[in-house]
C-alpha cells in the first residue's frame, strides 16, 4: 500500500510504515503525479482534492486530519468511487481554548465585566457548542444561531440571526464554508450583516476566511465595530494588510493547532485507515505521548482582591498567550505558513493543574467547567 501524506500531520512519521510505503510532502505541493499510484491521501487543508489532482489516479481514500473539508470536492470523490473522511471535532476543546482566550484578553482591554456582556456563537456544531459552553463558565449571556440545527431540534435553543446580531455584545462565527444549499455561508458576514450588528460590538472569525467579505469588515472595522478578531482570511497565506492592521487579534488559522488537537485528526486519519482497508494493526492508535508546552503545567493563581475577569486572564493566559500568536503574525505576515507549520507546543486546559487561592468557589467551578484541574 502507498499512502501520499502532507508532511505538517504531527506524529505521523513511523507509524504506518511497517505496513505501508509513505510519501511526506508539502500539502500545497502534491501533485497529480505524486498521488497517481498511492491508495490514500492524508492532508490538511492546503491540498486541494478535486479532479485536476485525482482524475486518473489509484487514491480510493482521502483523509483530512481536519474539522474543515472544503479544500476537498466531495461531489466528484463521491461520483468516482473515492472515499473521504474529515475528523470533526478533533480540534474543538483546541479553538474552544483560543476563544477563551480572547474573551478575556478582550474583557481586560476593554474593561469589560464578563456577567454583562452577551456573546452570540453562529454554528453551533462540535466547535460552537465548545465556545458557548466556555462563554457560559465565564459567565456571559449566550446566544446560540444554527438554523440547520434550529430546523431538525426545533428553534427555542436558537436565537434567529437578526436578535443575534442586535443583541450581542461579541459576535464569534464557527459555520463551515458553504456556497450552496438553504442556507449558504459564504460571505455570511457582509455589509448588511454588520449593519445589524451592535454599535462598538467585537466580531470575531476562526472558521474559514471566506465566511467574512473582508471589504464589508474592513469598512466596518473603521466606523462601527471596537474590535475584530480573526484566525482565518480570505486569500489564505496572504493575510489582508488593512484587516490585520485593524484586527486586535490576528493569528495564521492556528485556533485548532492545540498538540492535543493534532493528536486527535493524526488518529482519527489512521483509525479511517485501518477501517477502510480492513487492517488490524493500529485500529486504537493515539501518541504514546504528546510534548509538555514551554509553561509549567501545574501553577498557581492568586486570586485574592482580584475581580473574577482578572483571576480568568491570569490562569488561562499562563496556558495560551495568544497576544504573542498575534504579535507573531502582525510583524512577519510573510511568514504565515511558516508560522503555522513550526506552531508552537500548545496544550489545551486539561493539561495544567491550577492551585488557585483566595478565590471563591464560583470561580474555582468556573475554571473547573473550562477544563482546568483545580487544586
Amino acid at each position: 500500500m502507498k499512502i501520499v501524506a502532507d508532511d505538517r500531520i504531527p506524529f505521523l512519521r513511523g507509524v504506518l510504515e511497517p505496513c505501508a510505503e509513505v510519501v511526506y510532502l508539502p500539502g500545497a505541493k502534491i501533485s497529480r503525479e505524486d498521488v497517481a499510484d498511492a491508495d490514500a491521501l492524508f492532508t490538511r487543508t492546503r491540498t486541494r482534492c478535486n479532479a485536476e489532482l485525482l482524475e486518473g489516479s489509484r487514491v480510493r481514500l482521502i483523509a483530512t486530519a481536519t474539522i474543515g473539508y472544503d479544500h476537498i470536492d466531495t461531489a466528484w470523490c463521491e461520483a468516482h468511487g473515492v472515499r473521504w473522511v474529515n475528523a470533526p471535532g478533533c480540534n474543538s476543546s483546541s479553538v474552544q481554548q483560543y476563544l477563551t482566550a480572547v474573551l478575556v484578553a478582550l474583557a481586560k482591554e476593554q474593561r469589560r465585566t464578563l456577567r454583562e456582556t452577551t456573546l452570540g456563537v453562529i454554528g453551533v456544531g462540535n466547535v460552537g457548542s465548545k465556545v458557548a459552553r466556555a462563554g457560559a463558565a465565564l459567565g456571559m449571556r449566550v446566544l446560540l444561531n444554527d438554523p440547520p440545527r434550529a430546523d431538525r431540534e426545533g428553534t427555542e435553543a436558537f436565537t434567529p440571526l437578526d436578535a443575534l446580531l442586535a443583541q450581542s455584545d461579541i459576535v464569534t462565527c464557527h459555520t463551515p464554508l458553504t456556497k450552496d444549499g438553504a442556507y449558504p455561508t459564504r460571505h455570511l458576514s457582509s455589509d448588511a450583516f454588520f449593519e445589524r450588528m451592535k454599535a462598538d460590538a467585537v466580531y470575531i472569525n476562526s472558521a474559514r476566511g471566506a465566511v467574512t467579505d473582508s471589504a464589508a469588515l474592513k469598512r466596518a472595522a473603521a466606523s462601527k465595530l471596537s474590535a475584530i478578531v480573526l484566525d482565518v482570511w480570505e486569500g489564505e497565506p496572504h493575510p489582508d494588510a488593512a484587516l490585520l492592521a485593524q484586527s486586535f487579534v490576528g493569528t495564521p488559522h492556528i485556533a485548532g493547532y492545540s498538540s492535543d488537537g493534532k493528536a486527535n485528526g493524526t488518529a482519527a486519519c489512521i483509525h479511517e485507515l485501518c477501517r477502510f482497508f480492513g487492517l488490524d494493526i493500529l485500529p486504537d492508535w493515539y501518541p504514546e505521548a504528546i510534548p509538555l508546552p514551554p509553561f509549567p503545567v501545574a501553577f498557581t493563581v492568586d486570586g485574592t482582591g482580584k475581580t473574577a475577569e482578572e483571576v480568568f486572564y491570569e490562569a488561562v493566559t499562563h496556558t495560551y498567550p495568544v497576544m504573542e500568536d498575534s504579535r507573531r503574525l502582525k510583524q512577519s505576515p510573510e511568514t504565515f505558513e511558516e508560522q503555522r507549520g513550526n506552531y508552537w507546543i500548545r496544550r489545551e486546559f486539561g493539561c495544567y493543574t491550577l492551585h488557585l487561592k483566595g478565590a471563591d468557589a464560583d470561580i474555582a467551578n468556573r475554571l473547573r467547567e473550562l477544563g482546568f484541574n483545580i487544586q
